[in-house]
C-alpha cells in the first residue's frame, strides 16, 4: 500500500509517535534518554516548535507538538536521524533504529488537547514503567512531572497547558493533577490513536450508532483527529497550500526566480545575496529568500543549507526572520 502524504501546514497541533523497529528498545538507559532530551532542547526552540506533552517508554515515545514555520517533518528528520546515529555509535550497532516513519496525527485543539495531554502523560503508568501516580508525579522522562513543577524542562510549554486549569499556578497544577487522575480508569483510549472515522467521531460506539442510522458519510481522514468540520477545514487549508505551491511552479517560480525577485526588491546583485558574508543588507535579503523558498516553494531546509553552505539550524532562523520581515515590509513574491 502506498504511503499517504503527510499534512504539514505550519502551526497545526500534532500527536507524534515514534517506535523502535520490530518493537525493539529505542532507549536502553538514562544516558540514551538524556541524549534525546538534549536534542529536543536544541531543536524545539530552533524550529519554533511548541511541546505540550511527552513521554518516553523503552520502545516508543509520544509527543504533543505545535509545528513551527518549517512544519513538523523538518524537526523530526533532524531529531530522529541525529539520535539514531548517536545511539548506534554508543551501542555498537548498525541499521535502522525506528519503525518506518514516525506517525503523526493532526489534532483539533478544542476538546482534544487536554485529553491528549492526559493520555500521553499516563502512558508510563499504563505500561507499568511506574507503579502508581505518586511515582508518575516524579518520573523524569514524562512531561507530567514538569507540569506539576517537580522537574524543569525549559523547552516544554508549561504555561499554555496550565492556563486551561486556572490563572494561579498552584491552583492550576492541582486541577491538572486531578484531570490526569480521572483519566486512569479510561484505559488505552483507542479513539485517540485509531483510524480516521473513529477519530472523527470519538470512538467505535459513535461510528456504530451512525451506521445503524444510515449516516456514515462523515468527513474523516486517518491523518486527522477531530470533528468532521475540522477535518474538512484542515484538508481545505492543506489543499490551498499545495495548490499555491503548484500554481507558483506552474507559473515558472523556482529558486532562481525567487532570487531574482529578492534581488529586485533589495537592489542587490544575485551573487551578492547568495554569497558568503554577514553584511546587514545581505543577511536581510537572504532571510527573505529562505522564507519564500521554504514557505512558498516548499523547498526543504536541508536543501537550502546545502546551497548556502550553512547548517539547517541557520536556515531555520533565517526563515523566522524572513517571515517577520515579509510581514513588516509587506513584501510579496508575486508582482
Amino acid at each position: 500500500m502506498p504511503r499517504i502524504a503527510r499534512i504539514d501546514t505550519p502551526g497545526l497541533l500534532h500527536h507524534v509517535m515514534i517506535r523502535g523497529i520490530e518493537r525493539r528498545k529505542i532507549f536502553k538507559d538514562d544516558m540514551d534518554r538524556e541524549d534525546f532530551i538534549e536534542r529536543l532542547s536544541i531543536l524545539l526552540p530552533e524550529t519554533r516548535t511548541q511541546c505540550y506533552a511527552w513521554s518516553f517508554l523503552s520502545n516508543h515515545a509520544h509527543f504533543l507538538l505545535r509545528s513551527g514555520p518549517g512544519g513538523i517533518a523538518f524537526l523530526m528528520r533532524r531529531l530522529l536521524t541525529g539520535y539514531a546515529v548517536s545511539y548506534n555509535r554508543r551501542h555498537k550497532r548498525h541499521g535502522q533504529l525506528f519503525q518506518n516513519r514516525y506517525k503523526s496525527v493532526i489534532c483539533q485543539e478544542d476538546g482534544y488537547l487536554l485529553e491528549l495531554v492526559r493520555y500521553i502523560h499516563l502512558n508510563p503508568l499504563r505500561a507499568k514503567v511506574v507503579a502508581d501516580m505518586e511515582e508518575l508525579n516524579r518520573y523524569a522522562y514524562c512531561g507530567h512531572s514538569v507540569l506539576l513543577g517537580k522537574k524543569k524542562r525549559l523547552w516544554q510549554d508549561v504555561e499554555y497547558v496550565l492556563g486551561f486549569f486556572g490563572k494561579r499556578v498552584g491552583d492550576a497544577r492541582e486541577r491538572y493533577g486531578l484531570h490526569v487522575k480521572e483519566g486512569i480508569d479510561l484505559g488505552k483510549r483507542p479513539e485517540l490513536t485509531g483510524g480516521g472515522l473513529i477519530r472523527s467521531l470519538g470512538g467505535w460506539d459513535e461510528v456504530k450508532k451512525l451506521r445503524l442510522n444510515g449516516r456514515d458519510r462523515i468527513k474523516s481522514d486517518q491523518r486527522i483527529l477531530g470533528e468532521s468540520d475540522f477535518v474538512s477545514e484542515v484538508l481545505s487549508e492543506s489543499e490551498k497550500d499545495f495548490s499555491r505551491k503548484y500554481r507558483l511552479k506552474r507559473l515558472g517560480y523556482d529558486f532562481e526566480k525567487v532570487v531574482n525577485r529578492v534581488s529586485e526588491l533589495f537592489r542587490l546583485d544575485k551573487e551578492y545575496i547568495t554569497g558568503r558574508g554577514r553584511q546587514k543588507d545581505r543577511v536581510r535579503a537572504r532571510d527573505l529568500l529562505c522564507y519564500w523558498s521554504v514557505v512558498e516553494l516548499g523547498m526543504s531546509m536541508v536543501d537550502l543549507a546545502r546551497k548556502f553552505d550553512i547548517t539547517p539550524a541557520a536556515v531555520s532562523y533565517a526563515v523566522q526572520r524572513g517571515e517577520k520581515l515579509a510581514k513588516e515590509m509587506d513584501y510579496q513574491l508575486q508582482t
